[in-house]
């Protein structure tokens, strides 16, 4: 995803430096080129030569050093980087940023920088919540630094507390965001629903489905990496809970219905790939089922049908769009699906094609509108997702 840009790896005196260097690798595997820099203080944590032989690049430090190839590397760097993400950030250096001190390789670089620049804080808790570092963040934001929220937990010192650095697929995620894909969902607000949903037939037992939420994920993921301001309502999965978006998780089909209604009116673009019950106990035992001799028959009740309200309430200029898993009659049933719910768009599949469906990474769409069909190749869940909004985007 990250093929021909440029990232500058800010690497502070911090014991987190160790995930940086795992953070240069998923970096180096994206296809990115990785350029790092390091303070001294960094350099006693982790040598210089650990990110070099991560990146195959030279990993900087001395200002003055004479063996630079260029007369003025840090300005050559700093044209050609896409992305500056400081990781760790101590305090120490997040103060210089914040005021303009440029008194080494790093934050000399960093300075004649253009490009967007994220920062991600580490260090005792105290220290993160000591207002001077407080008003240090807030004068980064306010240049139009992303700060990147440390994590909570033990830390090194012993203290338990904020001031964690986030782990290193976070920290992926939040290169990923910036330079995945052209921000062409700017401004856009969607909604993408996601996962199965679980009706409760008494504590110990649920009706389900197969659905890993694979696809949806997906979807939000490639919505928010092109700009759009994202809400995932997610049933239960286990998956990696996305960054740079509003996650809201629910369990049984009611649960999605609230939290989609309710949210529905402020979206520009809604994309159902969740796949939710249609039926539900009629009544959810207070205590276990007993196993008994004979037959048992579980009496079911229909649930709220929640892309047939999103139907009927969408307001002028929204864009609705739905998923169809079919067994068979897979186009007659996903158009009969799109007109009955009044979608301006239908992504349909067969559960029965190979490489496609449920809890594999691939999938083969058709995306069917009023006016037309189109039917996607074997393409991987990510991929597909990026060809179902293109497709949107060529509507609206």
């Amino acid at each position: 995803m990250l093929k021909g840009k440029t990232v500058v790896l800010g690497v502070t005196g911090g014991i987190a430096c160790f995930k940086a260097a795992a953070l240069a690798s998923m970096l180096v595997k994206q296809h990115a080129d990785v350029q790092v820099l390091m303070t001294a203080n960094a350099t006693q944590f982790v040598t210089p030569l650990t990110f070099e032989q991560l990146t195959g690049n030279r990993a900087l430090v001395d200002t003055f050093d004479r063996n630079f190839t260029h007369s003025v590397e840090h300005i050559a760097v700093a044209d050609r980087a896409d992305l500056v993400l400081i990781a760790p950030a101590t305090a120490n250096v997040l103060a210089k940023l914040a005021h303009g001190i440029a008194d080494d390789m790093l934050t000399t670089t960093v300075l004649a920088c253009r490009c967007p620049k994220a920062a991600a804080p580490a260090m005792n808790t105290g220290m993160y919540e000591n207002p001077v570092t407080q008003d240090n963040l807030e004068t980064l934001r306010r240049y139009g630094w992303e700060i990147v929220e440390p994590a909570e937990g033990r830390l090194a010192c012993g203290a338990v507390g904020k001031g964690r650095l986030p782990e290193p697929e976070e920290l992926l995620e939040v290169c990923l965001h910036a330079l995945a894909h052209e921000k062409d969902l700017t401004g856009r607000r969607v909604l993408v629903t996601a996962g199965p949903t679980r009706e409760p037939l008494d504590p110990v037992r649920y009706l389900t489905n197969r659905s890993t939420g694979k696809m949806g994920y997906a979807v939000a993921r490639a919505a928010s990496y092109r700009g759009a301001e994202v809400t995932l309502v997610s049933g239960p999965v286990d998956l990696p809970r996305p960054g740079c978006m509003e996650v809201v998780d629910v369990t049984t089909a009611g649960e999605m219905y609230d939290a989609v209604t309710a949210r529905a009116g402020d979206m520009d673009i809604i994309i159902k790939a969740a796949a939710v019950a249609d039926y539900r106990p009629a009544r959810v035992a207070e205590d276990k089922i007993k196993k008994a001799d004979g037959e048992l028959s579980l009496p079911l009740e229909r649930t709220r049908d929640i892309l047939a309200a999103l139907g009927e309430g969408k307001k002028p200029g929204q864009f609705l769009c739905g998923f169809s898993m079919e067994t068979e009659h897979v186009i007659e049933n996903s158009r009969s699906k799109l007109e009955r719910k009044h979608l301006d768009m239908i992504a349909a599949n067969s559960v029965k094609q190979a490489d496609a469906g449920f809890g594999v990474d691939t999938n083969v769409l058709t995306l069917i509108t009023p006016d037309g069909e189109r039917e996607l190749p074997l393409l991987s869940k990510y991929d597909a997702a990026n060809a179902l909004l293109d497709a949107i985007l060529e509507r609206l």
